[in-house]
Order: C-alpha cells, then sequence, then structure tokens
C-alpha cells in the first residue's frame, strides 16, 4: 500500500479513535450492565459492543470490500489474510475498565495479503495514541519516536498473563524471573506500548488475534521480535502464546526454553 494511501486512511481511523474514545469517557459513571462470556473473569459490556458495532460500520462505508475480524462478533468469518483485513478490538481490558475504570486500550490494525500496513494503541484514559507501520514510522500522539534499545531480558521489565504466571505455563515464571521483575496490566494493548516504548524488555500472553494485531505491527515497525513462545511465526487467525521481546532477550528466552 502506497504512502499517501496510509496517510489518508490514518485521518479517517484516528477520528473514529477519538470519537469512539470520547464516547466512552462520558458514560463511565453509568453503571455498567456486565455478561461473561468464557468464565467469570472474561466479561464483555455494552461499551464493547457498541464501540466495535461503530468501527465496523465506518470500515464498511470506507472500505466495503475489505475485511474485518473484531472480538465481539459483528465483523466478518475471515479464513485467510488475502486483501486487504482489519482487526478491532474495541476494549482490550474489560476486566480493567468493569473494576477500575482505567488501564484499558482500544485497538486497530489493517493488514494486507498478510503485510504489516498500520496499527493503532489509545490509552482511553490518558488519551495517548501509540501507531505507525512499516511505511509511515512510529507515533506517540503526533511526535515520532524512536526504536527502543535492544535490550538484554535481565536489563528490563517484563509483562506478563497473570494465570500463566500463577499456574507457569510455558515456563513463564523462569522467563519473567529472570528479567529485573515480572509486571501485569492486563491489557495486552497497554502491555504492548510499554514494550514498543522501551518501558518493558518484553511481553507474553496467551492472546486472540485482535489482542495481538495492532501490537505486531508496531512492535515489529519498532525493530522487536513478534512470534509464538517456541519462536515459531504469528498465525494472524489464531489463538496462541505470543511472545513479544527485543532480539536479545528473543534469544535468551528460547535458549532457557531448551535447556
Amino acid at each position: 500500500m502506497q504512502k499517501l494511501e496510509i496517510k489518508a486512511i490514518n485521518t479517517d481511523i484516528q477520528r473514529w479513535l477519538a470519537v469512539a474514545a470520547d464516547n466512552v469517557r462520558q458514560h463511565l459513571s453509568e453503571q455498567l450492565q456486565v455478561q461473561t462470556k468464557s468464565g467469570r473473569n472474561d466479561l464483555v459490556t455494552k461499551f464493547d459492543k457498541v464501540t466495535e458495532r461503530f468501527f465496523v460500520e465506518q470500515i464498511r462505508q470506507n472500505f466495503p470490500h475489505d475485511k474485518i475480524v473484531s472480538e465481539e462478533g459483528f465483523g466478518d468469518q475471515v479464513h485467510n489474510m488475502q486483501g486487504r483485513v482489519w482487526f478491532i478490538d474495541p476494549i482490550d481490558g474489560t476486566l480493567n475498565f468493569v473494576r477500575q475504570r482505567h488501564n484499558f486500550a482500544m485497538m486497530l490494525a489493517l493488514y494486507e495479503n498478510g503485510h504489516n500496513v498500520i496499527g493503532y494503541i489509545l490509552d482511553v484514559m490518558s488519551g495517548d495514541l501509540l501507531w505507525g507501520g512499516p511505511e509511515i514510522g512510529l507515533y506517540l500522539n503526533e511526535k515520532a519516536i524512536t526504536k527502543p534499545d535492544n535490550k538484554k531480558l535481565a536489563a528490563g521489565l517484563f509483562g506478563v498473563n497473570g494465570p500463566m504466571f500463577a499456574y507457569n505455563k510455558e515456563n513463564i515464571q523462569e522467563i519473567a524471573l529472570a528479567s529485573s521483575g515480572a509486571r501485569i496490566l492486563g491489557s495486552a494493548g497497554l502491555e504492548f506500548y510499554q514494550v514498543v516504548l522501551g518501558r518493558q524488555v518484553g511481553y507474553a500472553s496467551r492472546l486472540a488475534p485482535w489482542d495481538f494485531a495492532a501490537g505486531k505491527i508496531l512492535a515489529e515497525t519498532a525493530g522487536l521480535s513478534v512470534t509464538t513462545i517456541d519462536g515459531r511465526p504469528i498465525n494472524m487467525l489464531k489463538s496462541q502464546v505470543v511472545l513479544a521481546t527485543t532480539h536479545r532477550a528473543f534469544a535468551e528466552i528460547q535458549k532457557m526454553r531448551q535447556a
């Protein structure tokens, strides 16, 4: 996709994100109607659904031939990455949203024929937007940012999935304890955000496609490694344990897992 076309799309997307985030912030004082999905801590609210429907409608109106992968079911049944494919996570960190009214994100990502185009992670409460892609670079709000340092595992904090850490899935305790310290934010988007900005050396969690699609684009644009926990390429249409790290930390983690 040409840079001029990406810039035009970016104008639309940033406007959609601003509208959706304003709507959520304006209604934060309301009592939430909460439903569960796979378990008591896998929650969905009307704001997840309203926000996703809004994004889907905007994409359908402006890009009617594109496909959409979305969390709450308003998108398409997508079986391959041919053509242009959007990924939507309307409220990433819904448990945080419900319990804290804080520490949650909105995420959008666009791929073309399986290739990274542009991704967005919006920290809804701060209003800070991390966005970019391989053709246009990385930005925090309107400021271009540089790639993070290629740190060793011990030189930085490591973000983890809470249940994975508690039950030591994929030997995640050893990995996290080899870092400067484990961190659990409860939002995949905000974890990727920290890694891309160089505030964490890595992040690992079991994620669905809408959880990692935007973060993958941003992390790879930042020169980071994004693979499965055992170093295989990401399947964009499958849930899996995703590892986003500096390349030095990635090499250390793979040695630990092979030991």
